[in-house]
């Protein structure tokens, strides 16, 4: 007998259950879907319209009537681009972009950040402070960014306009990286679109690795470390001694990228399975050996687009050492002012802008240093990763406390209440979870043709094994995950 209310939740939003790559009902979900895909191969029109509805469905169930803002931005800049194409006249270009700008970075500032203004006018008027119920549509951060560089590269003439709004929406909406990127950069995805459907064995394979591989970091090593150690450490960090409080930091560093790269990493192999091509988000951040590697490291996509369309905007490195610390810092903490409307963000950003700026200054200083101090560079390499290892793990402090005094509170427990006699206590209670840890750590430090041999493994394996590879790592997600489906960080930005 159907049970009519499961039906029925199938198609609406539910705000304690969202749609996430990670749960059986979204793999099941695109199973069905990837079958109506496969069997529209040579209907380029009719496929593009279905994929352009499934990102809406996936979108709604994600964030709700929120959806509509989705369809908002798309069709705004789609007209804006064309109006900046065709006018010769550079006062209505710049105009026409202005437009784009103002109405992309509106919508963002009115729900990421009225509360932060209406807070800070509370405070100077000496008034009660009490919080709008403003509801953050998941990933609008990342969906308003793909659609302003979209009318950014028109205006540089780096790219014309599309003349199908289909193809625009398609370009905008496309669920794989709707919601946590990778941010994708139109004249690397548009040319996609319309090429003829292939997807041969490689990308198959390299697809399911990368989504056997995200489903891993995220659900069992992300998920578990996360309920089981981690949140319980930030949200009362006096509670615990310094020793542990540092064993969350390090936790929250694997937590963090492991949710984030998951994440990427399943976006990835689904386009991959859809016939399209995404650039890498992640590239083993962790074993950076100084903070500029670590940002071309880490989220590189979004890294890449502040450096394009806000760094050398402001003049990058044109302007003489002052002026290039300075574009330097404000890249920095607008980028940690993305992330959320807190002085912690600022924070974050500024202290990563800071230890960018301190890394190009001793270098400039003494140049010989950027070979590093030791005569083996194997030292080198190794002192340069443990040093920016350490420097972002601070920044993350910041990043995951609740508030300003809880990242300081931490830091107080590991500087004055540390008892490192603890860690055989510590280890026996959280044994899964040290095990978990040291897991995530040694894959993150692999070296890079390890990970390749095991994606070339899985692109051989016949279709019967990939299936099973899956239904296997769906069993050990089953077995270890907790009672709630966690959504993906990057969500709340």
């Amino acid at each position: 007998m159907f049970d009519l209310e499961k039906i029925k939740s199938i198609f609406i939003y539910d705000p304690n259950a969202p749609l996430i790559f990670s749960s059986g009902f979204f793999l099941f979900l695109f199973f069905a879907f990837a079958l109506g895909y496969a069997s529209m191969e040579k209907q380029n029109k009719w496929r593009i319209l279905y994929v352009i509805l499934f990102s809406y469905y996936f979108y709604y169930k994600s964030s709700g009537r929120y959806f509509i803002l989705l369809f908002i931005v798309t069709l705004i800049d789609f007209y804006l681009a064309k109006k900046i194409f065709k006018n010769k006249k550079p006062h209505k270009r710049k105009l026409f972009l202005c437009l784009s700008i103002i109405s992309n970075l509106g919508l963002l500032c009115y729900f990421k950040y009225t509360n932060l203004f209406y807070a800070l006018y509370c405070k100077l008027s000496n008034l009660w402070f009490e919080p709008l119920d403003i509801f953050l549509p998941v990933g609008i951060s990342f969906f308003v960014f793909q659609s302003l560089s979209y009318t950014i590269d028109v205006y540089r003439c780096e790219l014309k306009p599309l003349r199908k709004f289909t193809d625009y929406a398609f370009f905008v909406s496309f669920f794989p990286q709707l919601v946590a990127g990778p941010i994708v950069r139109a004249k690397d995805f548009i040319p996609q679109i319309h090429k003829k459907l292939l997807v041969n064995k490689e990308t198959f394979g390299k697809g399911i690795f990368l989504i056997i591989s995200g489903l891993f970091k995220k659900a069992v090593i992300s998920d578990y470390i996360s309920v089981n150690f981690v949140d319980r450490i930030f949200d009362n960090p006096s509670l615990y001694s310094g020793l542990e409080n540092l064993l969350g930091i390090y936790g929250y560093a694997l937590q963090i990228y492991c949710d984030f790269s998951g994440y990427s990493d399943m976006a990835i192999g689904l386009a991959l399975l859809l016939g399209f091509h995404f650039n890498k988000n992640f590239d083993s951040p962790y074993q950076s050996s100084s903070i500029s590697e670590f940002w071309r490291r880490w989220h590189i996509s979004l890294s890449s687009w502040l450096r394009d369309y806000l760094y050398i905007p402001l003049g990058g490195n044109r302007g003489g050492k002052s002026r290039t610390y300075f574009n330097l810092m404000i890249t920095m903490v607008l980028g940690g002012l993305w992330h959320g409307a807190s002085l912690r963000f600022i924070c974050w950003g500024g202290l990563h802008g800071l230890a960018l700026i301190i890394h190009k200054a001793i270098c400039s200083i003494f140049p010989k240093l950027k070979n590093g101090i030791f005569k083996n560079q194997s030292y080198n390499r190794i002192a340069g990763i443990l040093i920016t290892f350490h420097i972002v793990c601070f920044g993350w402090i910041f990043f995951r406390a609740n508030t300003f005094q809880s990242a300081i509170d931490m830091m107080v427990q590991i500087g004055t209440s540390f008892h490192f006699n603890l860690l055989p206590e510590l280890v026996k209670s959280y044994s899964l979870v040290f095990i978990l840890m040291l897991t995530g750590y040694f894959l993150h430090y692999i070296p890079r043709k390890w990970e390749d041999f095991c994606c070339n493994y899985v692109i051989r394996m016949p279709l019967a094994f990939k299936a099973i590879a899956i239904i296997l790592i769906i069993v050990i997600v089953m077995q270890i995950k907790s009672a709630e489906i966690q959504p993906f960080i990057y969500f709340q930005f």
